[in-house]
């Protein structure tokens, strides 16, 4: 049987520019007209910071330890975990992503603190269910959480054009991921498998994981991404 997870890393750089424009349509208070404007989208109020509620989820499906992926820039987020709130049950550590490469090369800042044990991966802003959490937790080695799109349709808060652009997760006949179809448009949705399983950046990881993150090229948009590193790893390290 596998080591459980323990250790989450949770990608917390990102660019945060959409939010950083201003647009008079939107009507925030100031604290949230605050948070804003720092980019850090896992900061934005819900009575307490969106990430409180994050971590919150993971140290209730059993995690302990937490390292945050931040900008060197972030200092609100550091100031928060460091100074104004006290975790009793999770630990948290920072690694800096100097720039924005990608989410394969936001994973790799977090090599040291994963060392030979197995982690999860998640995004900053993203609430996701304890039931998806736990099942990481507990897999039999490297795994992923995969969302059915019509249930996210019809009963999340996520505009369903933001849904139809998700990244579909492929599975053959025995459960496994095949592979990663990012960013899909309507004409290759229409000629995939039903039902469409959607990834929504929620891995379990080994060691392994670093050394593909280093072996891939940019994609097309001249990333770094987290999928082409979990292909790599399939492909040529044998990790299913």
């Amino acid at each position: 049987m596998a080591q459980q997870a323990t250790k989450a890393v949770i990608l917390a750089r990102g660019l945060g520019t959409r939010m950083r424009r201003e647009d008079a349509s939107a009507e925030l208070d100031e604290a949230t007209a605050r948070v804003a404007a720092t980019g850090v989208k896992a900061m934005i109020p819900i009575d307490r910071p969106f990430l409180d509620y994050v971590l919150s989820a993971l140290a209730d499906a059993g995690y302990r330890q937490v390292c945050l992926i931040v900008a060197p820039d972030h200092d609100v987020l550091r100031r928060y975990y460091t100074e104004e709130v006290s975790l009793t049950r999770l630990s948290i550590d920072f690694a800096v992503q100097q720039e924005p490469k990608g989410t394969a090369d936001a994973v790799a800042a977090a090599a040291a603190f994963a060392g030979n044990d197995p982690f999860i991966v998640i995004n900053s802003d993203n609430y996701y269910p304890q039931e998806a959490l736990r099942a990481l937790r507990e897999a039999d080695g490297p795994a992923t959480a995969l969302f059915g799109q019509e249930a996210m349709l019809t009963g999340s808060n996520i505009a369903a054009e933001r849904i139809k652009a998700f990244a579909v997760g492929l599975i053959d006949a025995e459960g496994y991921l095949e592979r990663i179809v990012e960013k899909p448009d309507e004409q290759t949705l229409a000629t995939l498998p039903r039902p469409l399983w959607l990834s929504m950046n929620c891995w379990r990881f080994g060691p392994a994981i670093f050394e593909a993150c280093a072996k891939i090229e940019p994609s097309p948009r001249g990333e770094l991404e987290l999928p082409s590193a979990v292909e790599y790893a399939m492909k040529h390290l044998g990790e299913r």
